[in-house]
């Protein structure tokens, strides 16, 4: 069901999830990456509902997250890079500030 962005190298790498250090392959994106130590959820609804990655094809925007200082970014559709800081979002994704950089 779930396919990978990239084949595996076999490397092992480290994200930060959360501020704790999270030793994964290479290759898998960021929402399997933190599937496991998430408990399932990678953001909260405007009404503070848990939400987590459901389509893993970015079509929901469930698994929206906080990666690297950016917010908005679809954990399923982005691979982990070495020291990557990745948080949970809180709340509803303010889209308007994440394009005011431009």
């Amino acid at each position: 069901m779930f396919k990978k962005v990239s084949e595996s190298k076999g490397k092992t790498i480290t994200i930060y999830f959360e501020g704790q250090p999270l030793e994964v392959e290479e290759g898998m994106t960021v929402a399997a990456a933190v599937l496991g130590p998430s408990h399932g959820w990678t953001r909260t609804s405007h009404g503070g509902q848990k939400r987590g990655p459901y389509c893993q094809m970015g079509v929901c925007h469930e698994c929206l997250m906080t990666i690297d200082g950016v917010p908005n970014q679809q954990a399923c559709l982005t691979a982990v890079v070495e020291g990557m800081q990745v948080f949970r979002q809180n709340g509803v994704p303010d889209f308007h500030k994440e394009n005011s950089h431009e």
